[in-house]
């Protein structure tokens, strides 16, 4: 029987970079399971592998989200307002199988809904999402029946999302496939996977985030396109990229994935916005006129003011401060002194969105997970952004409650509500100023520590500059001697000893 040392995997997996090695956090989080896993058990043949062991996790913590919406399962969707949101276990989607004509046989965009919303005011692809999972809700039984079957049937399709999402983390950096666990751990996923159904764009997103890290510009652009279509942030990663691919001289490369998106965007949309214009229009209408809401700093200013900006005016400045922040993420872009990380700036963008808009429901925070995770793979700063994005989960409901529950007003008052919004905004903050920071200090960088250069970079991994500006344009210092064995960038490195 071959020993651990020559089995087929051995001169792969000590290629692999440790998370308990590198990261105190994960060290000390490691002893709840035994403590680091040893050097033969790596390298012995397993089925436990990395990447089954974080989808196999990530489907597990999806499965305790659910037991948490037991309340509301059990009775709360259906007795009244409050009691959802003193058991913070509210979800969409029950409430839109009624709400939004699933329940009567309506087809999403081409027939009328009863009420003030006309049509469904989803993209097209999370209104197919929608549909299929109509398709699978028995009709029989009571209406309240037919809620529940139509929450689990859509949880069980966005459980496929969680999973698919931790599996392309896991790969997207070849060397890094245990980072997928901070998205499988992920509290504020757990918690926030089931409210609606942003899981299909944010997996769609993961997906062309792997394809894009294995060279594959084209495919990256039909998925991304696909996740526009489910949901209007992914077109926002084209931004960064554009600028990447002008730093390297890849044009090529971004105009294939340009036009992949494009393509695929078209090949969903197009039908419904050539039969049925005013449904499929919904969307884009409601998202214009829609008020300032919550989680937002527009909120806390609105809520303090005795003369409240109007939406048009809210949707001026909005559009600037976004515009504002992507200049920025450009002017980084070009004149830092290392070409930046794809994921650091897709994760930038993103969370400049999220920041400037004039609303940030919970379930936001899946957008920013597996970003995060590719941007700062850093346990420490994941888990003190999710404290905050946790604190604000509790926060919205604690709020609601204490606005549906009448006189008794039982729980959160608005002015504690908006120390629950500043919470998200400081952590949110707080994760992009240390992403800024490894940007402009590579050497802070715990991807290029480890010796990799831009792993989810696909073409622009360890490319030559092609333009520049500023002080990226001088000529390179002497390099600073680090203690231990040479590093390559972009070359993995042999790693010795356990996780």
């Amino acid at each position: 029987m071959p020993s651990a040392e020559t089995t087929p995997t051995s001169t792969h997996e000590p290629d692999l970079v440790r998370p308990t090695r590198e990261d105190g956090v994960a060290a000390r989080g490691s002893e709840l399971i035994g403590g680091p896993i040893g050097r033969l058990a790596l390298l012995g043949t397993s089925w436990w592998t990395p990447v089954r062991i974080v989808a196999l996790v990530a489907i597990g913590m999806f499965a305790l989200g659910m037991v948490q919406k037991a309340p509301c399962y059990n009775g709360s969707w259906f007795v009244g307002a409050s009691s959802q949101y003193t058991n913070a276990c509210y979800s969409d989607i029950p409430h839109l199988y009624q709400g939004r004509g699933f329940a009567d046989g309506l087809v999403p965009y081409f027939d009328k809904l009863p009420g003030d919303m006309k049509y469904l005011e989803y993209p097209v692809l999370t209104g197919v999402f929608m549909e299929v999972a109509s398709w699978l809700t028995p009709g029989s039984g009571g209406v309240r029946d037919q809620q529940q079957w139509y929450w689990m049937a859509n949880a069980g399709l966005l459980m496929i999302c969680a999973a698919v999402i931790a599996v392309c983390v896991a790969r997207t950096h070849a060397r890094r496939p245990w980072d997928g666990l901070l998205v499988a751990l992920a509290p504020a996923v757990a918690l926030t996977a089931t409210i609606n159904w942003d899981l299909l764009a944010v997996a769609l997103t993961a997906a062309a985030m792997l394809m894009w890290s294995r060279g594959r510009p084209l495919a990256f652009g039909i998925l991304l396109g696909l996740a526009t279509a489910a949901k209007l942030y992914p077109v926002l990663l084209l931004g960064p990229l554009f600028v990447l691919c002008w730093r390297a001289g890849k044009w090529r490369q971004f105009g294939a994935a340009l036009g992949g998106t494009v393509v695929s965007w078209l090949v969903v949309n197009l039908p419904v916005m050539l039969l049925a214009w005013d449904g499929w229009s919904q969307f884009y209408r409601f998202s214009q006129e829609r008020g300032v809401d919550f989680g937002s700093f527009w909120l806390i200013l609105a809520q303090n003011s005795s003369d409240p900006l109007s939406t048009e005016t809210v949707n001026t400045l909005a559009t600037l401060l976004m515009l504002l922040c992507c200049a920025g993420v450009a002017a980084l872009t070009l004149t830092a002194p290392r070409r930046p990380r794809f994921a650091q700036l897709a994760f930038l963008i993103v969370a400049a969105f999220i920041l400037t808009n004039k609303v940030y429901s919970p379930q936001y925070v899946l957008w920013l997970v597996p970003l995060a995770v590719l941007a700062r793979p850093k346990w420490r700063d994941f888990l003190i952004w999710q404290a905050c994005e946790v604190a604000y989960f509790l926060g919205i409901w604690m709020y609601l409650a204490y606005t549906t529950s009448g006189d008794a007003h039982k729980g959160l008052p608005p002015a504690g509500y908006h120390w629950a919004i500043g919470l998200h905004l400081l952590g949110t903050l707080y994760l992009c100023a240390v992403v800024v920071r490894d940007i402009l200090m590579p050497d802070r960088d715990p991807v290029r520590r480890a010796g990799d250069d831009d792993p989810s970079g696909g073409v622009l991994d360890g490319a030559e500059d092609a333009f520049v500006l500023g002080a990226a344009a001088r000529p390179p210092r002497q390099a600073v001697q680090f203690e231990g064995p040479r590093v390559e960038w972009g070359k993995p490195q042999p790693a010795e000893g356990s996780l």
